[in-house]
């Protein structure tokens, strides 16, 4: 069953949490992965595959250099759920 904005955006968090050590409540639909929430490519890339198995979705690593914000990942990872 396809999730919810807020819940994918939570569960994101969490992953990005687990990963980096970014407070839950900082990885908010407008922060910049790079640049708001200083996240390097190789962690981003651990974020990527634990999200395609939290949400059960493929995410193609070209799309990845697309998800620039965290509102972009929710929208990718929300319309991937269809």
């Amino acid at each position: 069953m396809a999730q919810t904005e807020q819940e994918i955006l939570e569960g994101l968090a969490n992953i990005v949490n687990e990963e980096t050590g970014v407070d839950v409540a900082d990885v908010q639909l407008d922060k910049s992965f790079t640049d708001d929430l200083d996240i390097d490519s190789l962690s981003m890339m651990t974020i990527v595959v634990n999200a395609e198995e939290a949400f059960g979705v493929r995410i193609p690593d070209d799309e990845v250099k697309n998800l620039s914000t965290v509102g972009d990942a929710v929208t990718f990872i929300k319309n991937a759920q269809g």
